[in-house]
């Protein structure tokens, strides 16, 4: 299944922070969060509750996304991470977001995940990174080069790319994590 398009004139205009649009894309954007959160929840009850944060969530920071084509990808980060929030809070155990990104169990979650979801999971949090971030990634992590020759390659210093590389992969945890 192909991950929902939207308007780039209207993701633009929302992140510039026109109300309409951003009105618009919330509209918009609704029935894919829903539909994510009906898949994504364990409990029914906690749809309606989910989707409301996640929308709440897009009006707040549409104007933080960093790669206006990975919305969906960054919705349905959203989307899951609230659903296990709603979850956790039903076992009594409330979890905080900043705690969330070094919680251990999520190497677990990953672990059970089947490889197909963890690619296009892997996929988009490299697509939404951005390009100089992309490169080192791509450069070190799939062509499998060293930090020298990546060095040479981008015409960097050795630290620059080992700073480049730690903030990289730092984004892609909290994209993966959320």
């Amino acid at each position: 299944m192909n991950p929902p398009r939207y308007d780039l004139a209207l993701l633009a205009a929302a992140h510039g922070g026109d109300k309409q649009a951003i009105l618009a894309l919330l509209s918009a954007a609704q029935p894919d969060i829903r539909r994510y959160a009906r898949r994504s929840c364990s409990a029914s009850a906690d749809v309606d509750d989910v989707v409301q944060e996640t929308l709440w969530l897009l009006y707040r920071r549409i104007g933080s996304l960093r790669a206006l084509g990975s919305l969906s990808g960054w919705l349905f980060a959203i989307v899951r991470r609230e659903c296990l929030r709603f979850a956790s809070r039903l076992r009594g155990r409330h979890v905080a977001l900043d705690d969330a990104l070094d919680d251990p169990r999520h190497e677990a979650r990953f672990a059970q995940m089947p490889q197909h979801e963890l690619r296009i999971d892997v996929s988009r949090a490299i697509q939404s990174l951005p390009a100089h971030y992309r490169e080192i990634v791509l450069l070190r992590d799939i062509e499998e080069m060293t930090i020298d020759e990546i060095a040479a390659v981008l015409t960097l210093s050795r630290e620059s790319v080992k700073g480049r590389l730690h903030r990289a992969r730092a984004l892609l945890r909290e994209y993966l994590v959320k």
